[in-house]
């Protein structure tokens, strides 16, 4: 499964309560099951225009990652517990679909 460091520092913080949850979810990205290819220095001015576009959601930068990935990768399916992700659009302006109903 793809994700991004943006990701992975918000499942932590989310976590960070429940035993034993941060160090497991860190040794899943060293065993492969979280790849983390996703450059975000990479990708700063179109972060930017995405969080200046969803400005009124708001979009913070975990969300504008994975709406980027989705179009670096040409992909729509999304695993998310954000109901933003009903309003956000990737590509050009196509839905995500989204894996858990939110």
């Amino acid at each position: 499964m793809q994700t991004c460091e943006a990701i992975i520092a918000e499942a932590c913080y989310l976590l960070r309560r429940v035993l034993g949850a941060v160090p497991d979810l860190l040794m899943n990205v060293h065993r492969g099951r979280f790849r983390v290819e996703y450059q975000m220095q990479r990708r700063v001015e179109p972060l930017a225009r995405l969080i200046k576009k969803y400005a009124d959601v708001p979009m913070d930068l975990a969300d504008a990652c994975l709406v980027d990935m989705a179009t670096v990768l040409g992909t729509s399916r999304m695993l998310t517990l954000d109901a933003e992700f009903a309003i956000y659009r990737w590509g050009k302006n196509r839905p995500f679909d989204l894996l858990i109903d939110v």
